[in-house]
């Protein structure tokens, strides 16, 4: 399945520029030249990159990733005829992951990429899980989903630990069971759905985009 990048740019020459050479890297691309466009493409669609310019129509390119960092993770590139310290600084500090001022051979963009991503995967298997706006700190134990704290039980926050740590994997009640309560729990396994239930109360609901799914016969699955 092929990665799909936002492009929040104005410029056309610029969006011509990387359309035809991300698409020709394997990406899906989507374009927006409108600031208040962008971030609600942003906000109501799944990318797995956002290269978004500083000085946008509408709203410009802080306030865009202020909004989208307000209920999403998704990795942001900022690219700006800008390149002062200030305006780098105003960018990370919304939120941004990086910054390549303009212009720019592709060539650095696509390190750029290839660099973030690395770190996101190296972050992800560090303190801090994430799946969409659903975010789990280990060491501090805090939860949260769209900026809201999630008041976890120990045993709740295991088993969504264990989820996250496995997202887009099928777990089936077996494996989660083993996991969360160990080999040597003797209880009924359907202690996996009572907690399952209460989970899915405190993180998907008063959400419109679930979670938490349930595999008929298989077990359960959290889809980032």
């Amino acid at each position: 399945m092929k990665e799909r990048i936002l492009i929040i740019e104005d410029e056309i020459a610029m969006i011509r520029l990387l359309e035809l050479e991300l698409s020709y890297e394997g990406y899906e691309i989507t374009i927006a030249s409108d600031g208040l466009v962008g971030a609600d493409i942003a906000l109501n669609e799944n990318f797995d990159l956002i290269l978004l310019d500083l000085n946008l129509p509408g709203i410009n390119g802080i306030e865009v990733c202020k909004r989208v960092r307000a209920v999403k993770q998704t990795p942001i590139i900022m690219l700006t005829a800008r390149d002062t310290i200030s305006d780098r600084v105003r960018g990370l500090d919304m939120g941004a992951d990086d910054y390549v001022p303009k212009p720019f051979a592709i060539e650095e963009l696509l390190a750029r990429m290839r660099s973030l991503q690395r770190r996101l995967q190296l972050k992800e298997t560090a303190d801090v899980l994430y799946a969409k706006d659903l975010t789990l700190n280990m060491v501090s134990h805090y939860v949260s989903r769209s900026g809201q704290e999630i008041e976890l039980s120990q045993r709740e926050f295991e088993l969504l630990r264990c989820l996250l740590a496995n997202k887009n994997r099928l777990m089936n009640r077996e494996a989660l069971l083993n996991l969360v309560w160990g080999y040597s729990f003797e209880g009924e396994t359907n202690v996996v759905d009572v907690y399952i239930r209460y989970i899915r109360m405190k993180v998907d609901e008063g959400f419109s985009e679930k979670l938490i799914h349930t595999v008929r016969g298989g077990g359960y699955i959290l889809r980032d």
